[in-house]
C-alpha cells in the first residue's frame, strides 16, 4: 500500500529515543522530511546522525523544545516551520517517564508536583504544540496529529500515569471534533509495555521486585499480551505511520491500542 506520504513534513516531538525515534525512522521510510523534537540537544544531534546515517530519501531536522514550557514550544514550531517550510504531520510523543519516577506512583503516595509535572509535560505538552501547529493545518486544509499515550489509561496501579493518559484522551476527541471539517484527523495510540532500549534494565528491575529470574520475568511480561510477547517500537511505528498518512482518513477521534491485545478486559 501506497501510504502516500512523500514529501509530507512529520514533527515528531520526544523524537530523540525510544518509540519516538522509531516513529521517525518509519516515516522517513515513507519518504516524509521529519523534524525531531527534544529538550536533550545531545541526543537530538546523536539520533539525527543515527537516522541520516541509514540513508533514508526524507530530510532530518532537528528543534530542541521543552513541551512543559509555551515558549519554548512555540520558538521550536517556528523553527521546524522554517526548516520544513510547514507543518502537516504532529506527532507528540514527549513524556515524562514512569510520571517522574521510573515506577508505579499510588495516589496515597503521589505529590501534587509529581502529578503536576507529569501533565505539564504530556497533557498540557501535547495541547500547547497542537495549538502551535494547528494554524499551519487549518490553512492548508490537510493535517494529522497522533498523540502517544499508552494502556494505563485503562489500568489501575499507576494514579500519574492514569491520569495523564486519560487527559490525552479527553484531548483527543476534542481536537478532532473541532478540526475534522478542516481536513484534519486526531488521533491517540496507546502502547503497551513496548521493547526498546530500556526494556533490558526495567526487566532486571522487575525481576528484582519479583524475586526471580530474568527469564522468568520476561516470561510474565509476555504472558499478559494476547500474541504471547510485548511489541516492538517498530511495530508500534508502524501503526502511527498509517495515521500519520492520507490513508487513514476513516480513523478520527478515536484510541488505537498496539499492545499486542492485553489479555482479559473487553473496550468496546
Amino acid at each position: 500500500m501506497d501510504l502516500q506520504l512523500a514529501g509530507k513534513r512529520a514533527l515528531v516531538t520526544g523524537g530523540s529515543r525510544g518509540i519516538g525515534l522509531r516513529i521517525a525512522r518509519s516515516l522517513l521510510a515513507e519518504g516524509a522530511d521529519v523534524a525531531l523534537a527534544a529538550r536533550d540537544g545531545e541526543r537530538l544531534a546523536k539520533a539525527a546522525a543515527e537516522l541520516a546515517a541509514a540513508g533514508h530519501p526524507g530530510r532530518i531536522v532537528t528543534a530542541q523544545l521543552d513541551t512543559g514550557d509555551d515558549a519554548s514550544v512555540r520558538a521550536g514550531v517556528q523553527r521546524v516551520r522554517e526548516q520544513l517550510g510547514g507543518i502537516d504531520i504532529l506527532v507528540n510523543n514527549a513524556a515524562v517517564p514512569g510520571g517522574g519516577q521510573g515506577g508505579p506512583i499510588t495516589p496515597s503516595r503521589t505529590t501534587d508536583q509529581q502529578f503536576l509535572d507529569a501533565v505539564n509535560v504530556k497533557v498540557l505538552g501535547y495541547l500547547r504544540t497542537a495549538r502551535a501547529v494547528a494554524p499551519d493545518l487549518i490553512a492548508q486544509g490537510w493535517g494529522r496529529i497522533i498523540n502517544i499515550s499508552g494502556l494505563a489509561a485503562r489500568l489501575s496501579g499507576d494514579f500519574v500515569a492514569t491520569a495523564r493518559n486519560i487527559g490525552v484522551v479527553a484531548l483527543t476527541k476534542n481536537l478532532a471534533d473541532e478540526l475534522g471539517r478542516h481536513g484534519i484527523n486526531v488521533t491517540v495510540v496507546h502502547p503497551g509495555a513496548t521493547v526498546t532500549e530500556r526494556t533490558p534494565a526495567l526487566i532486571a528491575a522487575a525481576a528484582e521486585q519479583w524475586g526471580v529470574t530474568v527469564e522468568e520475568a520476561e516470561r510474565r511480561r509476555a504472558e499478559r499480551t494476547a500474541i504471547g510477547r510485548e511489541v516492538t517500537a517498530e511495530e508500534v511505528a508502524d501503526v502511527v505511520t498509517f495515521l500519520a498518512s492520507p490513508r487513514s482518513v476513516a480513523i478520527t477521534g478515536d484510541a488505537v491500542t498496539v499492545g499486542g491485545g492485553l489479555v482479559g478486559p473487553i473496550h468496546y
